[in-house]
């Protein structure tokens, strides 16, 4: 039954990942694909590189983009089934596991949406993965695996980095700590780390350390206290992890956590620890701060495997009857709920015609630039125009998704984005006439002031999805000016908008 299942979902996402247009972080990120780059100033690497594998294997389409989520939600959940066969050696425990993360609509179905998540989940399972097998062999070698996964899963996403109270704790509050201290395999599997994660300390060391900055000014930008930023967290993981499954995971950890450091059992030091720490900080960040969708995804996975332990660990110890029949029951319900709501959030945006929501539609919100496209192809006919400029990386992805090379693209502002990125056809930019295009009411924004470029307006276009109005765009011819591609740091044309003074943006959340 449960590999029916798997394999129903599987197709699920495939489908889901074949049939919906690009996202246009998705399309960010696949624009990275094509630079040769060691870092990025919003992430590391390894998301362009899960992208680049997937086009190369399935072309340029929505499912080679996406390929990789795939591939990494199938290794995410045979890293589970194997954590849970070895700590608890129950069949059940192991299925129950692997359920889990389909019963959850992040991982159910938007694993099919690349993001750099999608690529440190995997490897913070296998982090994990290797200390239980540390646990089971006391073999200190295992300190070298987990060093090489976890510096893959820092070269995926930064905040991959609190996971390390985690492994501190399982290192130190045991009655191994003596013995760990003293030997080399953990410091030799630290050392690992840091020189997979080299790479992005070298670009970093050549860039006036950019992505680290760009990444601290976000977290430590003054604000002020809202009740909606701790609404929007707290909602966000009900819905994305699920109503019932959320308060299952979180009351599993807190018994996990309790038996942990009750006994100094290190399985349950660390698979507690590598949840509640981040989800306690992004709780407190939340209460001035607007947490993304995906920052808190990469460590849910390893909550589930606290669930399922947990059932197992609850008989062993004799706790009452009725605590044990309660907690099985309410894994049945959020596996059975979470995954009924999966597949009906799957049919209403590949199969159904109709928009709820409106405008605040998650996925419709970034729909129909297809239709963007069409017109900013046919204005660039009528025009003569010969490259395409605007001001938002959001238009900028979609614009080079949908014109694929055919017509250079460029994003005239915020250009700390591109450092290091290859010529995008300055022969066909220089000193000929571009298109300005850009989300309305942006184009009344001050970028213009002291240059020499000359605006002609050409109207606009709509961006709708299933009858509704998302945005709408200006296009205006440019002429008179060329951009440069590497202003000076102290260029408003080189600063990203939180360094200039725009904490209310949020880019590449």
């Amino acid at each position: 039954m449960a590999v029916a299942i798997i394999a129903v979902m599987t197709i699920i996402r495939v489908v889901y990942a074949g049939a919906l247009d690009l996202r246009t972080d998705e399309a960010y990120y696949w624009t990275w694909s094509k630079e040769l780059q060691l870092c990025f100033l919003d992430h590391p690497p390894m998301i362009a590189w899960f992208i680049r594998l997937g086009t190369a294997l399935l072309g340029e389409t929505n499912l080679g983009v996406r390929f990789a989520g795939i591939v990494a939600m199938a290794a995410s959940q045979i890293l589970l089934a194997d954590i849970i066969r070895r700590v608890t050696h129950d069949v059940r425990a192991v299925v129950l596991a692997v359920l889990l993360p389909e019963a959850a609509l992040y991982y159910g179905l938007l694993m099919a949406k690349v993001a750099p998540d999608i690529a440190a989940i995997p490897f913070a399972l296998a982090m994990v993965w290797a200390l239980v097998r540390l646990v089971e062999t006391d073999d200190g070698r295992w300190w070298l695996a987990a060093g090489l996964f976890g510096g893959l899963a820092l070269l995926s996403k930064f905040t991959v980095v609190m996971l390390l109270p985690a492994v501190a704790a399982f290192w130190l509050v045991p009655a191994w700590r003596s013995r760990w201290l003293a030997s080399p395999y953990p410091w030799c599997g630290a050392l690992i780390a840091l020189a997979v994660f080299s790479p992005v300390l070298i670009w970093n060391a050549q860039h006036d350390w950019a992505s680290f900055r760009f990444q601290f000014i976000r977290a430590t930008a003054p604000r002020d206290f809202s009740w909606r930023t701790l609404g929007d967290y707290i909602g966000l993981q009900f819905g994305q992890v699920g109503f019932v499954l959320l308060p299952v995971t979180l009351s599993a950890l807190v018994l996990t956590a309790w038996r942990g450091y009750r006994t100094r059992e290190p399985v349950a030091i660390l698979l507690s620890t590598s949840v509640l720490v981040p989800f306690l900080y992004f709780l407190w960040k939340s209460l001035t701060l607007r947490i993304g969708d995906t920052w808190p995804m990469f460590m849910w996975p390893i909550g589930f495997a606290a669930v399922a332990i947990n059932i197992v660990e609850l008989t062993r110890e004799g706790a009452p009857a009725w605590l044990i029949r309660s907690t099985i029951r309410w894994a049945r319900v959020a596996v059975v709920t979470g995954i009924a709501m999966v597949v009906l959030v799957f049919l209403y945006y590949v199969a159904a015609p109709w928009n709820f929501i409106g405008r605040t539609d998650p996925i419709g919100a970034e729909a129909g630039y297809q239709q963007v496209a069409a017109r900013v192809e046919q204005e660039l006919q009528t025009t003569g125009a010969t490259w395409i400029a605007t001001s938002d990386y959001r238009t900028y992805a979609m614009m080079r998704w949908f014109f694929r090379g055919r017509v250079p693209v460029v994003q005239i502002n915020e250009r700390a984005r591109f450092m290091g990125f290859r010529d995008p056809g300055m022969n066909l930019i220089a000193g000929h006439a571009g298109l300005y295009v850009v989300r309305e009411p942006d184009n009344a924004a001050r970028l213009w002031a002291g240059t020499t470029a000359q605006l002609e307006p050409r109207g606009s276009v709509q961006r709708s999805w299933r009858g509704t109005v998302m945005d709408s765009y200006a296009l205006s011819t440019l002429k008179g000016w060329t951009p440069e591609l590497s202003p000076p740091p102290d260029s408003p044309l080189y600063q990203w908008r939180w360094l200039a003074g725009d904490p209310g943006s949020t880019p590449s959340a």
